[in-house]
């Protein structure tokens, strides 16, 4: 007999699957959400930490910048094209008419050129860090030295400062004479147009950061077509006026970016020991000579006017108390005495002071004044343009300390006597003064390349300083 099911009593299996979970679309929504609030809340957790090492990794960077060398010095060093430098002298050395051979030799040797011989005692030679350098060849031994220097940057972007490696007193000497505007200026058009497509020159306000070398005075650089047709107009490009420029001497006259740095002298020491050998030298020599000149006439013609530098020339020929040196071109055969480094220093390191009168010119300084230093010899000036008012980085602001100043317009009236002058000086006060000469050695001398000092700091490590406290300051 059929059982009779009451309309809507479930049946027995019908009740079993009633009692299983609901598997709808709204129960699925539970595990997503939970899923999605789970992933919400790594991803939080994942910034904050990440948020959080970022702000004490630079507190911690801030707390250990004085630790760090390198701080505020780090320099880039621009990949400028070969024909800019090396190129330079390659052709240079090709051009016999300009002398070639002898700028080859001068500029070999990292930029120092030939190591000299002394037959005489053998102190003044190649081992011991002498060495036939020519003014010109800063630009060589600068940028040798950079590439040693221990905070060089990768990137331009960290770097403070941005030296430019741009021959420019080798591409001076290849166009100095007998050539057109258009030719002696091409290499730094040249050089302005690649800087300006770089990045970082307008990430640098216009290369304000950027600086370069030249074995130059500033005036040799800054040919504006109101002057005379003599040298290039590097510097007073736009670009040039906005990179700064380390210069043999810098400009006194117009406001340029140019600062000067000593010329280059015989003396370029591998060690600390050679820097100390050779103080201990110069002060314990015995000095035959009270006073010093080196080099000739400077009037152009005999109807000019005597220079300073001729007055200077016939109070030294006229006193038994001064040694004299007159330089000149080696002519084919000649026995005459000519430009010769061992015979220069030979006779600095003989006299207590040297005459160093501005030879001429828009010039005030000679090589010689700086070689005069090494050899422990008193400078004595006639212009404060020659030292004072020049090398503010690498000399002491009271030139009294190191220097006499002669007034020149006495010299040239004929109212001072040299000699007397520096026989007045009491001689505690001259030993003051070469003590303090012998000091400064390593200040004016540019070290080998090829090796470091490691606790002296000489003319490239001073002129960085300069540079780098420079850059870093706004200009006006």
């Amino acid at each position: 007999m059929r059982q009779l099911v009451k309309p809507g009593a479930p049946k027995a299996d019908s009740s079993a699957r009633s009692r299983r979970p609901a598997v709808g679309p709204k129960a699925k929504e539970k595990p997503a959400a939970a899923s999605g609030h789970r992933r919400l809340c790594c991803l939080a957790v994942l910034a904050v930490t990440i948020f959080l090492w970022y702000r004490f990794s630079l507190l911690d960077d801030d707390a250990k910048g004085d630790a760090d060398p390198c701080q505020g010095r780090y320099i880039y060093v621009c990949k400028l094209p070969a024909r800019f430098n090396a190129d330079i002298i390659r052709d240079a050395c090709r051009d016999t008419d300009a002398g070639g051979e002898r700028l080859c030799a001068s500029v070999g040797n990292a930029g120092l050129g030939r190591p000299l011989e002394d037959p005489a005692d053998g102190v003044l030679t190649g081992e011991n860090g002498w060495h036939g350098t020519r003014q010109l060849a800063l630009d060589v031994i600068f940028h040798n030295r950079m590439k040693r220097y221990e905070c060089l940057a990768n990137r331009s972007t960290v770097a403070t400062a941005i030296f430019v490696p741009f021959y420019a007193s080798l591409d001076f000497a290849r166009h100095a004479t007998g050539r057109d505007n258009a030719t002696r200026d091409a290499a730094a058009a040249d050089v302005a147009d690649w800087l300006r497509w770089r990045p970082e020159w307008d990430r640098r306000a216009d290369g304000h950061d950027h600086f370069l070398v030249a074995g130059r005075a500033a005036r040799d650089l800054m040919r504006d077509g109101s002057g005379p047709d003599w040298g290039t107009n590097l510097l007073v490009t736009p670009a040039g006026r906005n990179m700064s420029a380390l210069v043999l001497e810098s400009s006194l006259h117009e406001a340029t970016s140019g600062f000067a740095v000593p010329y280059p002298t015989y003396f370029h020491p591998r060690t600390d020991a050679d820097v100390f050998r050779w103080q201990e030298r110069v002060r314990g020599l015995r000095r035959r000579w009270l006073m010093a000149f080196v080099g000739g006439e400077t009037r152009q013609a005999l109807e000019s006017p005597a220079t300073t530098n001729d007055h200077v020339m016939a109070q030294c020929k006229a006193s038994e108390s001064c040694g004299h040196l007159k330089l000149g071109r080696c002519a084919a055969g000649s026995t005459s005495q000519c430009h010769s480094p061992v015979n220069v220093m030979r006779l600095l390191q003989n006299a207590t002071f040297y005459l160093h009168p501005p030879p001429g010119g828009d010039s005030y300084t000679r090589r010689w004044a700086f070689d005069s230093m090494v050899a422990g010899c008193i400078p004595v000036f006639f212009n404060p343009a020659s030292a004072s008012l020049q090398y503010k980085w690498h000399l002491p602001k009271d030139y009294t300390k190191y220097s006499v100043l002669v007034p020149e317009v006495g010299v040239r009236a004929g109212t001072v006597n040299i000699e007397a002058t520096l026989r007045a000086i009491p001689a505690a006060t001259v030993a003051r003064m070469r003590e303090e000469v012998v000091r400064l050695i390593p200040t004016v001398v540019y070290a080998d390349p090829t090796a470091k000092l490691e606790t002296v700091k000489d003319a490239f490590d001073i002129a960085v300083e300069g540079i780098l406290h420079s850059v870093a300051r706004p200009r006006a």
